[in-house]
C-alpha cells in the first residue's frame, strides 16, 4: 500500500503539469511604418474564445519598426528600424501583463533597410537582415537584454537577371533551423538561400555551412521561410516569381520536393509575394501576395512528404497584405494590410484550413509586423 501511494505521489506533479491550461489571451504586437499616422510599436491583446482584439499600449518615437522579435523569456522585444542608410536596431524590455514596452537603446544595423530581426533561445544575440546593402549582421545582447554593437557583419555579393530589382545583393531574412546549428538568410537580389553554421561561444558565431547555399530560379527572388513543426521539411517563398519551394531539410543540405505557385491561371499585373507561416500543428501552410495580386493563399500539408495541396484565394480587404500570424492554438489568422491601415482577422476551419473573415478587425497605420506571445 505505501508503495502504490509513492508510485501516485511521485506521478501527480507530471499528471498536473500535462494537465496546464493553455493561455486563452496573448498580446499581439505590431510592427509598422511611421511615414504616415503611425507613432511606433503597437501592443493589442487577443482573446481566443472570441477572436477579439483589445487596444493596450503603444510605444512612441521608434522610427519605423518594421520587423519585431521577441527573446523566449518574454521579457524583451528587439525591432529593426528602416531608416535608409541609417539603419538601426532597437530593444526593448516587455511587461506581458500590461503589454507596455519601455526602451532600452538602439544600435547600428551596420547596413542599410535592415528589414528582419531575430533571437536566439539563449538570448545571446539578435541577427539582422539588411535588405538595401545586402549584408547580414550579428548583435550580442547584454544581461539587461539592451544590444550591444554589431560583432559580425556578412556581406553579400552578386546581382540576379533582373536589373531592376537585381542590382545587387538584397537580404531579406536571417531564421535559425529548428535545433538552432543553422541561420539561413535569402539573398533575394542573387536567387540564392544562404546556409551557416550558428556557434554562440565563437567570436564570429556564424561561418559557411556545407553547402553554403542552394540557388533558386533566376528571377525568383526567394524573400521569407518557414520549418515544419515536424522540423523535416522548408517552405521557401519566392517574392518576385510568387511560389514556394519545398524542400526537405536534410540536416542542412535541402533537397527540393516541389514548387508551387500562388498565382492564380492566366494571372496579369503585378505581383509580390511577402509573408509565410503555417499552423502550430503543421496541417496548414498560408502565404501571402501583393500589389495587383494581394490575397491569402491557403494549402493543405501532406504529412507523410511534406507537399502542399491548394485549398482557397482569401481576399484580405485591403491593400499590399505584408505580413500575418496564426494564433499559438490554431484557430485563428491576423493579417496586415499595410498600404490600407487595416488589420483582419480570420477563423480557421479545423478540417480544411479555409479562412472566414470575423468581424473584429482593428485601424493601425500601415501595419507591416505581427508577433504572438503569451499574456500574463
Amino acid at each position: 500500500m505505501k508503495r502504490l501511494l509513492l508510485i501516485i505521489v511521485l506521478l501527480f506533479p507530471v499528471f498536473t503539469y500535462a494537465q496546464k491550461p493553455a493561455p486563452s489571451t496573448y498580446d499581439l504586437l505590431i510592427g509598422t511604418y511611421t511615414k504616415g499616422t503611425s507613432k511606433g510599436i503597437l501592443v493589442y491583446r487577443f482573446y481566443v474564445e472570441s477572436g477579439k482584439l483589445a487596444y493596450l499600449s503603444q510605444i512612441e518615437g521608434v522610427s519605423n519598426p518594421s520587423y519585431l522579435c521577441v527573446a523566449k523569456n518574454n521579457k524583451y522585444v528587439y525591432s529593426v528600424n528602416e531608416d535608409g542608410k541609417d539603419g538601426g536596431v532597437s530593444s526593448f524590455s516587455f511587461n506581458p501583463v500590461d503589454g507596455r514596452l519601455n526602451f532600452l537603446n538602439r544600435q547600428t544595423s551596420a547596413g542599410a533597410d535592415p528589414c528582419y530581426i531575430s533571437v536566439d533561445d539563449d538570448q545571446k544575440n539578435v541577427f539582422v537582415a539588411n535588405y538595401s546593402s545586402g549584408s547580414l549582421a550579428v548583435l550580442p545582447i547584454n544581461s539587461d537584454g539592451s544590444l550591444k554593437a554589431p560583432s559580425q557583419v556578412i556581406q553579400d555579393e552578386g546581382k540576379g537577371p533582373d536589373a531592376s530589382r537585381q542590382e545587387g545583393p538584397h537580404v531579406h531574412i536571417a531564421y535559425f533551423s529548428p535545433n538552432e546549428k543553422y541561420l539561413l538568410y535569402t539573398d533575394l537580389g542573387t536567387d540564392k538561400l544562404n546556409i551557416l553554421r550558428y556557434r554562440p561561444s565563437n567570436a564570429l558565431p556564424l561561418s559557411p555551412a556545407t553547402p553554403a547555399f542552394i540557388s533558386t530560379a533566376p528571377g525568383s527572388g526567394p524573400r521569407h521561410l518557414v520549418f515544419s513543426p515536424n522540423k523535416k521539411y522548408l517552405y521557401l517563398l519566392h517574392e518576385m516569381g510568387s511560389n514556394i519551394n519545398v524542400y526537405e531539410f536534410n540536416g542542412g543540405k535541402p533537397v527540393r520536393l516541389q514548387t508551387v505557385k500562388l498565382l492564380p491561371d492566366g494571372f496579369k499585373g503585378t505581383n509580390g509575394a511577402a509573408a509565410i507561416h503555417m499552423t502550430p500543428d503543421g496541417r496548414f501552410l498560408y502565404a501571402t501576395d501583393r500589389l495587383d495580386a494581394s490575397g491569402l493563399i491557403v494549402y493543405s500539408v501532406n504529412q507523410e512528404t511534406g507537399q502542399l495541396t491548394f485549398v482557397q484565394r482569401a481576399s484580405t480587404f485591403g491593400k499590399n497584405p505584408r505580413d500575418f500570424a496564426v494564433d499559438p492554438t490554431g484557430r485563428f489568422l491576423i493579417a496586415a494590410n499595410q498600404d490600407s491601415d487595416n488589420i483582419v482577422v480570420y477563423k480557421i476551419d479545423q478540417k480544411t484550413g479555409a479562412l472566414t473573415p470575423t468581424n473584429s478587425g482593428i485601424h493601425v497605420g500601415n501595419p507591416v509586423c505581427l508577433k504572438f506571445t503569451p499574456a500574463e
